[in-house]
């Protein structure tokens, strides 16, 4: 019985020992199993700037996305507008800026991967939204879009508020020409920015004006609210010099003297400036008040025929009906205007006048030169006892120097 018993239990220790053996060698399967499974943190660190859920971001400030301790595999900035915000990454590519500030009054999300040495990824995702402005400014611009204009046309924006920015509006305004040619900008104080080569127009000039200046900030708190593209043609030269002392115009087109017609300049009292002016604003029919240039009650004529603008301060070209006949080619009476002979339009009762749709023929000097002009062909007055046109004064920027013209625009500055 004792052997036996002595068998069993040798073969009981034996037993239990194997299933200990067991058990612990499960165990360490176990153990190595889950510390096999265990995830792997990065230490690639994902930073956005600015950080997540900033509100009233501006366009000055900086939009970046940075690897701290990796390189960023992805980047994508996307706006509630749908649209992406290209960037680009650093040669390390630790870090990522975008081609261009995003847009005003957008929500944007940002999401980006990057990955350690290891290759182990991190990734960071990130909200902010951008300022909405309380204050905008525009540009109206001269010429209009599709136009054929003369050589001396330029390119004139007008803003609705001042700018005191004027380096970055500038940047957001550019004028190309084909054929290609030298153009400068110059400001005329901080409203108005003209854009003209450095000689007039080449007839047939192909002239491209972009305005990119949506959230350009164009003075504090101020943004700009226009992307635009305005293309326009320069037609055949017609530059006309006019004498103030022989009250004649000689008109050249392309260079060759096609017409010589008489004139009345301004009187002794009131004298025409000198200085090369541009057609800007051509009406068969407009009013005249001397009440609104500085002249009083000295006149009021509600039916000028055949008038052009030449300057801001109230210089035309235009039909005279009112002074004799004799007075065109031999004394000077105006208020400063420049006067051709015109008959009265629309007054077809009175006598010894001719109808209006007559003069519109052509046959009058005054009709003739309405119907071969357009808007930026060019007047040039001299031998007139009276100081140079201001630059500034309608569109005649042609009156300053190259360097000086230069010189005004914030950029060279």
């Amino acid at each position: 019985m004792e052997a036996v018993g002595g068998a069993r239990g040798a073969v009981l220790r034996v037993a239990v020992g194997l299933a200990l053996l067991l058990v612990t060698a499960c165990g360490d399967l176990g153990g190595r199993a889950h510390t096999e499974a265990r995830p792997q943190v990065s230490r690639a660190v994902v930073k956005v700037t600015p950080g997540n859920a900033t509100e009233n971001v501006a366009p000055a400030d900086e939009l970046r996305v940075d690897a701290i301790h990796g390189e960023l595999t992805r980047v994508a900035v996307r706006g509630s507008d749908g649209r992406v915000v290209p960037g680009r990454f650093s040669r390390d590519r630790r870090s990522w800026l975008p081609d261009h500030p995003p847009a005003l009054a957008t929500a944007y999300t940002v999401d980006a991967v990057a990955v350690d040495a290891s290759g182990r990824e991190a990734a960071r995702h990130s909200t902010f939204t951008t300022l909405v402005p309380k204050d905008t400014f525009k540009g109206f611009y001269t010429p209009e879009h599709g136009s054929t204009v003369g050589v001396g046309m330029p390119v004139s924006v007008r803003f609705n508020r001042p700018i005191t920015d004027r380096a970055a509006v500038e940047r957001g305004i550019t004028v190309t020409a084909e054929p290609a040619v030298e153009v400068a900008a110059h400001w005329f104080g901080n409203r108005r920015l003209d854009v003209r080569p450095r000689e007039y127009w080449l007839p047939g000039t192909r002239v491209t004006l972009r305005m990119r200046l949506k959230d350009v900030e164009g003075g504090p708190g101020v943004y700009g609210t226009q992307t635009r593209t305005v293309r326009f043609t320069v037609g055949r030269s017609m530059v006309s010099t006019v004498d103030a002392a022989a009250h004649t115009m000689t008109v050249r087109r392309n260079g060759r003297v096609v017409k010589v017609l008489p004139i009345t300049a301004g009187s002794p009292r009131n004298t025409t400036y000198n200085g090369r002016m541009v057609i800007t604003d051509r009406y068969e029919l407009t009013r005249m008040n001397g009440d609104t240039v500085g002249f009083g009650g000295e006149y009021d004529i509600p039916d000028v025929p055949h008038a052009m603008r030449l300057t801001d301060s109230g210089t035309f070209i235009h039909g005279n009906y009112w002074a004799p006949q004799e007075t065109f080619g031999t004394a000077n009476v105006s208020h400063g205007c420049i006067g051709l002979q015109d008959v009265k339009s629309g007054d077809r009762e009175a006598k010894g006048v001719v109808p209006a749709a007559r003069s519109l023929t052509g046959r009058t000097p005054a009709a003739w030169f309405y119907t071969h002009s357009m808007s930026g062909d060019v007047v040039e007055v001299v031998n007139s006892h009276d100081r140079t046109v201001a630059a500034d004064n309608g569109l005649n920027g042609w009156n300053m120097d190259w360097p000086t013209w230069v010189a005004g625009s914030a950029l060279t500055r």
